[in-house]
């Protein structure tokens, strides 16, 4: 019997760790309704918890990210999924709200950080081809979370109260994710210098990569890409429940949402393979700015459903590309921190999504500028895009000494 490399099995226990741990945050929007009507609490102030938890993971991204390059991926994503659990427990007992956002919105963040960045970084150093499509496939547990954890939130949601619902999907993020982060480890040394850069400045330091045009660029566009989808990711369910659709349907929207995403991550991730990450990544972040400005258009489920498969398939694709983007630019030494760094950006990007969205609710009873502020940071990750230019594009133009 032939023996799996071990390099897809890092790829299977990442995609259970990205399923979960997205999944458990973004149950907060299947709560939202009924967190507001048991205990009172805004929508706006119950959002700034997934807000705080987006500020926090970004600022810890980078440092998580150091820290596994340190003393290796596997006990800082350990201790992530100890605190995703713990975020979940405390949460489920707050007494008030801003107890809630510190405990949930706190605590959550720092399991992200810890989880995604060492996650990422250790298995894009497993691979040295095939890279796009085992990034692609890693972040398939991503796409099944709203298949699976959404669902399972609104179904518990309507036989318990919110509290022992979130209970309950602790229970289950404990007893599958703190098996699979035991299976991460450090990636071996594929190669010395970068891909496609043979003998091309092999040491450069971290200093010099956070200071790199590359490193700046790739940050502000994931920070515009994030910013572009946050607000539609969260906000939608109430959105369509704010058009008259009941809570189980609006929630079967995430789902389709990740059913299209499971096939946009596996079909970028094999056309970045072949026509190279940064041009699928410039065509998706154009389409799904104008994906995220469908959703201003829609009142029924049939709509929702069509704008749900575009945008998922469109926003689930593009996200992988960062990561090999970052290892085809920078050694594997400095993963961890550059995909970090990647992260913080993102993070804040998508800290405006929930808070935004529930201030423009709350203050004009629509979502529709929402929606139509998603689309400008669209066309903006688009444009910073466009600007990206390797390190072996740039050694190449440069001009060589006589």
């Amino acid at each position: 019997m032939r023996t799996i490399p071990y390099r897809w099995i890092m790829v299977a226990a990442g995609a259970v760790i990205g399923c979960l741990a997205i999944g458990a945050i973004f149950s907060l929007p299947v709560f939202l309704r009924p967190m507001a009507d048991a205990t009172g609490w805004s929508t706006t102030g119950i959002s700034t918890a997934m807000t705080i938890g987006f500020i926090v993971s970004a600022l810890a991204s980078m440092i998580m990210g150091s820290l596994s390059d340190r003393i290796g991926p596997r006990p800082v994503v350990l201790a992530g999924s100890v605190a995703m659990v713990a975020a979940l427990l405390l949460g489920s007992v707050s007494p008030s709200l801003l107890a809630f956002q510190m405990s949930f919105g706190l605590v959550s963040g720092l399991a992200i950080a810890a989880l995604m960045a060492p996650m990422m970084s250790s298995i894009v150093g497993w691979f040295d081809t095939h890279r796009s499509l085992a990034v692609s496939l890693v972040s398939v547990g991503f796409g099944v979370a709203p298949m699976t954890m959404s669902p399972l939130a609104a179904f518990l949601v309507e036989g318990y109260d919110w509290r022992t619902a979130m209970q309950i999907i602790a229970l289950v993020v404990a007893v599958l994710m703190l098996p699979a982060a035991m299976l991460i480890r450090r990636p071996p040394q594929i190669e010395a210098s970068l891909p496609g850069m043979a003998g091309a400045e092999p040491e450069i330091t971290v200093a010099e990569a956070i200071r790199s045009p590359q490193f700046i660029v790739l940050c502000l566009t994931n920070f515009f890409c994030c910013a572009t989808h946050a607000g539609p990711i969260f906000h939608t369910v109430s959105y369509a429940v704010t058009c008259g659709i009941p809570l189980m349907a609006a929630v079967s929207i995430y789902s389709i949402e990740g059913l299209a995403g499971l096939g946009g991550r596996v079909a970028f991730g094999i056309l970045g393979d072949r026509l190279g990450a940064k041009r699928v990544l410039v065509a998706g972040l154009l389409a799904q700015a104008f994906g995220a400005l469908a959703y201003a258009f829609v009142r029924e489920l049939a709509g929702f459903y069509a704008v749900a498969a575009l945008f998922g398939f469109i926003y689930a694709g593009v996200m992988p590309l960062y990561a090999v983007l970052a290892r085809e630019n920078f050694p594997q030494r400095m993963m961890g921190t550059v995909i970090g760094g990647t992260g913080l950006a993102g993070g804040l990007g998508m800290a405006l999504g929930p808070l935004a969205g529930g201030l423009i609710y709350d203050a004009f009873a629509t979502y529709t500028w929402m929606y139509v502020g998603a689309w400008g940071m669209g066309i903006g990750a688009t444009l910073m895009a466009l600007t990206f230019r390797s390190r072996a594009s740039r050694q190449t133009a440069a001009p060589q000494p006589a």
